[in-house]
């Protein structure tokens, strides 16, 4: 068994340390982001990794840097074997890199060297990829830019959401991770530099990017609206309904039809866009939950022949 300090933040990584637990390692302290203001009373949250390692005993650190020299001292004294990072929001400077007899492992939700960055899950999906991987990286101080151990590769299909992928993701990922503990336990886990082709970068979804453009191609459209699905959502404003409203769409799928960007076509939430069509299927209006497009038309005064967004 090994001694391992955790370091993530999101739901993402909880299913990781989930497994490092049950197969019995050692998890020294797990590190995750400190609690934030979040809900509509904006009381301090802790992040879902702490929830977690607090439940199972964990010792829970949440600096707001590594920087600091007593910072990196105290990581150091843990003594660890390795470090495994999955979505921890921090940046660790080469002396906490360097601090784990095995270095820092990484477990990253792309086909590396494409979409090295924050936001690898719905860049993928809104850009069109068709297939997307698991990857575990030993983990140096570029961005992403680590030698790749591990991947295993994820398929995209046609009307998958970026939260489906985000929680596929997560589970192949903790399988991959448990397969590199295993490996480095017996001292076979290589790892391979990336290939320099094919960089691109997953910046982090800038709330102006979630409006939805009728007038673009139907197929980047769709792309948008699963990518961003569950948060933050794509979302277009019209006042077909009698009001204006701002209208959050979770789900769509491409359909037949053409017109005016922006047109509904049918009575089933065809709407026309620069080119072609797509089905609005689950619908949120605002400050309410999420809904099938029939259960939304029976609410929404909106007929045929007028225009959204």
């Amino acid at each position: 068994m090994l001694r391992i300090i955790f370091m993530g933040t999101p739901q993402f990584a909880v299913p990781t340390l989930a497994r490092i637990v049950s197969a019995g390692h050692e998890v020294v302290a797990a590190y995750t982001q400190p609690p934030r203001p979040a809900g509509r009373g904006m009381a301090a949250r802790r992040s879902e990794v702490h929830a977690f390692a607090e439940r199972a005993g964990i010792a829970v650190l949440t600096p707001s840097s590594l920087k600091p020299h007593e910072a990196q001292a105290e990581f150091a004294g843990k003594s660890a074997d390795v470090a495994i990072v999955v979505a921890y929001g921090l940046l660790l400077p080469a002396a906490v890199l360097a601090a784990p007899l095995h270095g820092c492992l990484n477990l990253h939700g792309s086909a590396l060297p494409r979409w090295r960055g924050a936001a690898p899950i719905p860049r993928a999906i809104m850009e069109g990829d068709t297939e997307t991987a698991a990857m575990v990286m030993r983990m140096d101080q570029g961005l992403d830019t680590g030698p790749v151990c591990l991947a295993e590769r994820i398929a995209i299909a046609p009307d998958m959401t970026g939260g489906e992928l985000h929680d596929h993701m997560a589970s192949v990922g903790a399988g991959l991770v448990m397969r590199a503990l295993e490996a480095l336990e017996q001292g076979k886990l290589e790892c391979r530099p990336q290939s320099d082709d094919g960089v691109t970068y997953a910046r982090k979804i800038d709330k102006a990017e979630s409006r939805i453009d009728f007038a673009r191609p139907a197929a980047d459209v769709h792309n948008l609206i699963r990518g961003l699905s569950p948060a933050p959502g794509a979302w277009f404003e019209t006042d077909a309904g009698g009001e204006r409203e701002r209208i959050k769409v979770l789900r769509s799928t491409l359909a037949d039809g053409s017109g005016e960007p922006g047109l509904l076509l049918d009575a089933n939430l065809t709407v026309a866009c620069g080119q072609g069509a797509i089905r609005l299927q689950e619908i949120q209006r605002a400050g309410r939950r999420p809904m099938p497009a029939q259960e939304f038309l029976r609410g929404f005064a909106v007929q045929p022949g007028q225009r959204l967004g």
